[in-house]
């Protein structure tokens, strides 16, 4: 009987301190990380909630509130690809960033009256989880050290 896991390859760095592989506990890809996953449905939902937003407001927070949306699993994305714990823990701050931006473009919508509490609850909710798992993969990353 053969197993869907990958052999766990240890790495030897540099400065002699071992490290799991990226291929660890089923890990290959960004496409792989729950994190990344929810935060394509935070881009989903955030489409659909700018789809509310007044024509005026087409290349003002429609646009900054998808392109923040956006953001997230790309900087996620683009981390994993690098060579360092560092290099991918920097990414999964900036991710982090693009995330209180939303929640805070979602503050301003609802202040100015382009969108309610319940509305947006879904986002709220999302932004709430992700955040958690992006500071939990992070601190991860940090302590482990990926390559």
């Amino acid at each position: 009987m053969t197993s869907d896991k990958r052999l766990v390859v240890r790495e030897q760095p540099i400065d002699g301190e071992a490290t799991e592989s990226p291929e660890r506990d089923g890990v290959r890809s960004h496409r792989d990380l729950l994190v990344w996953q929810k935060a394509l449905d935070l881009v989903d939902e955030m489409y659909r909630v700018a789809k509310s937003l007044p024509a005026e407001e087409t290349y003002g927070l429609r646009s900054q509130i998808t392109r923040a949306a956006v953001s997230v699993p790309t900087n996620i994305a683009e981390g994993a690809a690098r060579s360092t714990s560092k290099d991918f823990a920097n990414f999964l701050s900036y991710a982090r960033g693009s995330l209180m931006e939303i929640d805070t473009l979602l503050a301003v919508m609802i202040r100015q009256g382009y969108a309610t509490e319940v509305e947006t609850s879904t986002a709220f909710t999302l932004i709430g989880e992700i955040g958690k798992m992006l500071s939990g993969l992070r601190s991860s990353v940090l302590r482990r050290g990926r390559r």
